[in-house]
């Protein structure tokens, strides 16, 4: 099969909340890296998610800039590789502004009800909607009416409260309040009330306890996981056990792994990764060009070496140790050996 459906996906992520592990979410913005990511999981045996950005959907359609077809085309790629492996994909979309909703979100929506109309599976099985810079009503005044046009095309909406802060696909939230960068109880009850209102909808929570995007030396970005804990527990409180949310944890380059395990056992199923696999990537590549100089180089005259510089020498170097990188996210959040199959 090629990606995940609905009833799939959802029980992946009952599944990662009920044993206490989480997904890595892939960014990808290349065919490359969507073999990466895809490859790592494999060599994990671990079922996954690789998740597109406006920037790298826009980056995958060339001088046309364009993030919307350059989301489906990379989307479309990965329904055909993800069909021949044995473990399970779901493809995601990241961060989308208020302001890139009707851009972005809503075609790619009306992409899959399109899809779906002439018989054929969903594109994405889940996107994400960022109004986190809003105060909490009127980001759930957007994420209401999103929640719900998901829900009519199975799709599993991502929201967030509260901000991540540093810088990440053009994004920056660098100078934030340090206030904001913390999820409180108060804001966590605000979201399940008026998500819960939708019924029949599935969501995700991104709620934050310290997370900055970007990269970090490890001790240097400081998070509080108990907040989750916290929220989790005032909404379970109110509502019952099964109000707990599927959380997910953003910006956590430079975290300590001790903290990741712990956000597991506080109901984390997703953790983004991005960062990491890009420098994971980029790395054997300036490593080939370094110690090849002379062969990448038509210098002095000389014609180079054609072997060194056809870019599929140094993509390959760079796709094997960005799956290496997923290897070593699923082992962190202990989804590896775990796949459903197929």
């Amino acid at each position: 099969m090629p990606i995940v459906d609905y009833e799939r996906y959802r029980e992946m992520l009952d599944k990662a909340h009920a044993g206490n592990y989480a997904y890595p979410a892939i960014n990808i913005s290349n065919i490359d890296t969507v073999n990466a990511a895809i490859e790592g999981f494999v060599d994990a045996n671990s079922d996954g998610i690789i998740q597109v950005s406006t920037g790298g959907g826009a980056h995958s359609s060339g001088n046309l800039g364009d993030s919307v077809l350059g989301g489906i085309s990379l989307a479309e790629h990965a329904h055909r590789v993800a069909a021949r492996y044995d473990v399970n994909i779901a493809l995601h979309t990241d961060h989308c502004t208020t302001d890139k909703i009707d851009s972005f979100l809503k075609p790619l929506i009306q992409e899959t009800a399109r899809r779906r109309a002439n018989g054929q599976p969903n594109l994405f099985n889940s996107h994400m909607y960022d109004g986190s810079d809003l105060p909490l009503e009127e980001n759930m005044a957007h994420a209401v009416p999103l929640l719900e046009i998901c829900r009519d095309n199975d799709i599993i909406l991502e929201v967030e409260a509260g901000i991540v802060g540093g810088e990440e696909d053009g994004l920056n939230r660098e100078d934030v309040d340090v206030e904001k960068l913390y999820t409180t109880p108060e804001d966590m009850l605000g979201v399940y009330e008026a998500l819960n209102g939708v019924e029949g909808a599935q969501y995700m929570f991104a709620a934050t306890f310290g997370n900055v995007h970007g990269v970090y030396k490890p001790g240097n970005v400081v998070l509080t996981p108990e907040i989750l804990k916290n929220g989790q527990d005032a909404v379970v409180e109110k509502y019952g056990e099964a109000a707990r949310f599927w959380l997910v944890f953003h910006g956590g380059s430079g975290s300590e792994l001790s903290e990741i395990r712990e956000t597991l056992s506080y109901g984390v199923i997703k953790m983004n990764v991005d960062t990491d696999t890009q420098y994971a990537f980029t790395r054997p590549v300036a490593d080939h060009m370094m110690k090849n100089y002379d062969e990448v180089l038509k210098i002095d005259g000389e014609v180079g070496n054609k072997k060194m510089y056809d870019p599929r020498a140094w993509l390959k170097a760079g796709r094997a140790n960005m799956a290496a990188r997923v290897v070593q996210a699923c082992e962190d959040l202990q989804s590896a050996g775990k796949s459903m199959g197929k």
